[in-house]
């Protein structure tokens, strides 16, 4: 229950801009995850959540995540959380097609953003589908073995 609930988190934090801990407790809540202020705060050190300068005017911070980090230095929780949710990995030509769970592509994206794939020109997560999108061919099947080794297919 835990990864599904960090996984929620990493895909809550992605998708709407979460100012405060009730914020989270809320979208977590109407996710259909009950969890206490308490955990809450516990999840938010584990996935080493930072605050962030916000889109709006006002400099509030949110919560967001780190992306510069080097694999070596990535949490063990954002494997585990590609570990929870991947179900298949497909390349084809320059894209990498990354499946999912349902509902959780945009958390495993968050979790690839995190850990770092320098050789993806970008990426797309809806429902329970991931677009990795790379410029050569030759470095999809790389990355795609590299992460086939994450989640242990």
């Amino acid at each position: 229950m835990k990864h599904k609930r960090h996984a929620k988190i990493l895909e809550l934090i992605t998708a709407h801009e979460i100012f405060t801990q009730e914020e989270l407790a809320d979208k977590l809540k109407k996710s259909g995850f009950e969890a206490t202020q308490a955990t809450i705060s516990r999840d938010i050190k584990e996935l080493k959540l930072l605050k962030l300068p916000s889109k709006n005017k006002d400099g509030q911070l949110k919560y967001g995540l780190a992306n510069n980090m080097s694999e070596d230095k990535a949490s063990a929780k954002f494997f585990n959380i590609l570990k929870e949710t991947v179900t298949d990995i497909k390349p084809a030509k320059n894209l990498l097609i990354v499946k999912t769970y349902s509902g959780m592509a945009q958390a495993a994206g968050a979790a690839i953003d995190a850990i770092d794939f320098p050789e993806a020109l970008g990426s797309i997560a809806g429902d329970d589908t991931m677009l990795l999108i790379f410029a050569e061919e030759e470095t999809v099947e790389i990355v795609a073995r590299r992460l086939e080794k994450i989640v242990g297919n």
